[in-house]
Formats: C-alpha cells, structure tokens, sequence
C-alpha cells in the first residue's frame, strides 16, 4: 500500500509514525495564507463551520453547522482570531495553545512540509475578555442567531465593531475583506463603518483545493469506515427490509467506527432508483429491487461520498446492463484521471443528457458528477458537462475528488449508480473507495429449487424466467 493512503486506527501510539494532528493545522494555515497572500484582499472573515475548521483547528459540533454563530479572521500577515460561542472559549484556551497569540503568529509562516513542534500548554492560553491586543487567540463573541436576536440587541454592529477593530490594530481596515457567506445585518453594519465587503469564498476554495498528506490520510480512513457500512449493509439487505432501517445500521456502524458525524445515507430502492429522488424513504425493499446507497459521513472532520448499487435477491437482465454502462463510464474517467488533465477532459468521457433520459446538461446536473472532497462534500475540482466546458479546472497532483456515474435500466424503473473517490498522484488515479463494485452485487438470501440454485439472474416477474415462458416467445416468434 502507497505511504499516501496508509490507514491505522483511531488511537495514537508511540510505536507506529500515524497521521500528525499538529502538521494537520500547521499546514492547513500555512496554504489558507499562501492563498489570501496571493489575492488583493487584507483578510478573509468566515462564517462556514468548515472553513474556520481549516483556519483555526477548532470544532464545537455539529448541531452547529447551520447556526452562522461563531467567526474568525485571517488578517493579511497575521494569524486568525476566533470569536466563539460561550464557553466554548474557555476550552479553547485551555485546549488550544495553537490559538495563543505568540504561537499562532509564530507558526504563520511555516513550511508546507514542516512539523509543528511539541507544544503543551496547561491552562488559559490566548487573549483575555475584551483584550485587543494584535496576535490571534479565541475570544466571545457571537452574530445574531439567524437573525433570532432581535436587532435591538445590536449583535450585528458588534460583530461589526469586533472584525473592524482587529483590523484596524494592523492597518488593514482600509483593505477588501473577502466573506464567504454572511448573515445580511452583518454585512450591513459592515459597510456602515467603511469596511469594503469582497467575495472571499475563492481564497478558501483555492487553499483546500490541494489535500496535505495528512488531509489525505483521513479522508482515506474515512472511506475505509464506510467500506465497513457497506459490508455490513450488503449482509443485511434482503426483501422486507425498508429504506429507513439500512440508515439506521449503517449510521450505527459508523458512529461505532468513530465517525463524528453521519450527514446522510441515500437509500434508494425499487422504483424510486429512476428518476433518482435524492432521498430515503420508508420504501419496503422488495425480491428483484435494485438499490443504490450514498453514504456521507465525516471523521476528524473529513467526508465522505461513496455511492455503491446491488441488486437484491436477484438482478434483471436490465439492471445487469445498466450496471454495466455504469461502471464503463466510470472506468474511462478514472483511466484519464492524471495531473495536466481537465475536469473538461474527464466530462467528454460522459454520456449528454440526452443519451440517458434527460432534455439538458442542466436537468441531468450531478448524475454524471465528479467533485472535490474534504471538509466539505463539495469542493474544487467540479466535474460536470453542464459546468466544466465553460470552466475547465486543471487536475493537480494532491487534489482528493469523488467521481460519480448514473445509467437508467432499459425496463424504465431501475438504475445503477456508483461513485469512487479518487487521489490524484504523480502517476494518475488511485482508488480510495475499496468496497467491491466491478460487478453488480446481489445481496439477499440464495435460494434453491428442485433443479439446483435459483439463478441471481432473472426477472422480476417469476412467469418470464421459466420455460414455459420461453417456448410461448418461441411459438409466437416462429
């Protein structure tokens, strides 16, 4: 196995050299600087849980994801300053020395391939309540709730107020400030005290789009924790099982395995596999369903998106090929995957819409997809013939991204789906999704009749695959 995608297990020890936790943030910090150094803006603020993971190494779970409470700053030259929610921040300065003002700052210009040094700080560490002083650290400080503070209670103008005064410490509040995303009294009260509100999405986009050793080393255990769903899944699936259940067993497997997080588990079955709804349900998986899954979890962080499709108790003669068409699809990207190459390239490979069903690029988005992963499921490069044409990305060599391909059976109701995550080396692709997915699996009891084992290749209606059947066809055919 490749040093790049090397899994272990979830404890550290002192015997074996595992992935760095330290080098992790070090790094992270070091390419989200090199990326606002290489832009005309003085700072980015963030407001995305993901993004001031990466700038900050801290994370106060998940129920927090959505909320847009907590921010932090990445001054041009300087190092982040987080304000966060409640006592959040005491355990920051207890736990987070890398957020203290002097060792942050003097960590900022760090090496890609550099390793942070021992560092064990016991008690608070970082800038006190209400301290101004230039360097990072983690203070309170928190937005307006989704606008569920009033705005009588000016949590706007604070968060305003706040973001201006550390940027005015360092002579910077006269420069663009890039924002990713931004609750509209923030940026309102923003501008009113003379701040020159810019886009600031692409500078984290360009810093994550290149994954570190260590980024790369989680992602890969992150899909070996749902190789482990998927085989526990696989023994589980048989007719009378609903959609709902398979979620259930595989968020338990994971949380089992250590993930932190289990965003969702796409159970489709039956039917429901064309058109593709995007959804479970509470569908009761019947004999002869297809059905295709897409697990997305995260550990330490780092996700996954990892569709496979079986065929339960048997498979049609339909299915079988769409299968096939899918996976053929698949191949070919994967082959043309190497550093130099185009996400323009890659979709050239793919079907139009037209050729499975759909009246535009548009209408058939994300079924023949491909996109970055990391913190966030979605990130550079995007793979699509709706997108890519008109903004080819360049593959590079360290970039992590999942391709995902779609075919529709000919009998108008199923369809197979299958996605592979990918790390792009000095040599092309290689695979980080292990769970096998050459041939289309039949996953249920095998049954046995007189004449031996009932093939796992048949139709879903039972009068078709007899002989009976065949000799009427041969009647009406002569």
């Amino acid at each position: 196995m490749s040093k790049l995608t090397a899994t272990f297990g979830n404890m550290n020890v002192d015997w074996e050299n595992r992935l760095d936790m330290p080098r992790l943030r070090e790094q992270r910090l070091a390419r989200l600087n090199q990326s606002l150094a290489m832009s005309e803006l003085g700072s980015v603020l963030s407001f995305d849980f993901h993004n001031i993971r990466y700038m900050t190494g801290t994370h106060i779970g998940t129920w927090a994801m959505d909320k847009l409470i907590r921010f932090a700053v990445l001054p041009r030259g300087g190092a982040p300053v987080l304000w966060d929610f409640g006592s959040a921040v005491k355990h920051h300065h207890q736990q987070t020395p890398w957020l203290d003002a002097d060792y942050a700052a003097s960590h900022t210009d760090a090496p890609l391939t550099g390793h942070e040094r021992h560092h064990n700080a016991v008690g608070p560490v970082g800038p006190s309540v209400g301290d101004s002083q230039i360097g990072g650290g983690a203070r309170f400080g928190i937005s307006t709730l989704r606008g569920t503070i009033g705005a009588g209670a000016k949590r706007a103008e604070d968060v305003a107020k706040k973001v201006y005064e550390v940027l005015a410490e360092r002579g910077l509040q006269n420069e663009p400030i890039g924002v990713d995303i931004i609750e509209m009294p923030v940026l309102f009260a923003m501008q009113a005290l003379g701040l020159k509100v810019v886009d600031g999405q692409q500078v984290f986009l360009e810093a994550r789009r290149i994954k570190t050793a260590d980024e790369i080393g989680l992602l890969t255990h992150a899909a070996s924790m749902v190789d482990a769903a998927y085989e526990n899944l696989y023994e589980f699936l048989r007719p009378g099982v609903r959609e709902n259940e398979t979620v259930g067993l595989v968020a338990k497997t994971l949380y089992d395995l250590g993930s932190e997080h289990v965003e969702g588990v796409n159970a489709i079955s039956g039917e429901r596999c064309s058109p593709h709804p995007h959804v479970f349900s509470d569908r009761i998986i019947r004999p002869g369903d297809p059905a295709f899954f897409d697990i997305l979890h995260s550990y330490n962080g780092y996700r996954t998106c990892y569709y496979r499709t079986f065929a339960v108790g048997s498979a049609s003669v339909a299915q079988r090929d769409a299968y096939k068409k899918c996976r053929e699809y698949m191949d070919v990207a994967i082959e043309a995957v190497k550093p130099g190459a185009t996400t323009a390239d890659i979709v050239s490979l793919w079907p139009t819409a037209e050729e499975f069903g759909f009246p535009s690029e548009e209408a058939a988005f994300a079924l023949q997809y491909g996109h970055g992963v990391g913190l966030s499921i979605w990130e550079r490069p995007i793979f699509s013939r709706y997108t890519s044409f008109d903004a080819p990305e360049t593959l590079e060599e360290g970039m992590v991204f999942a391709l995902e391909t779609y075919w529709p059976a000919a009998d108008g109701w199923g369809a197979a789906r299958i996605e592979e995550e990918v790390v792009v080396t000095a040599t092309g692709a290689e695979v980080i999704t292990k769970f096998p997915a050459e041939e289309l699996l039949v996953a249920g009891k095998r049954y046995y009749t007189t004449g031996g084992n009932l093939s796992t290749l048949r139709d879903s209606q039972s009068h078709i695959n007899t002989h009976t059947h065949a000799e009427a066809e041969a009647k009406r055919e002569g």
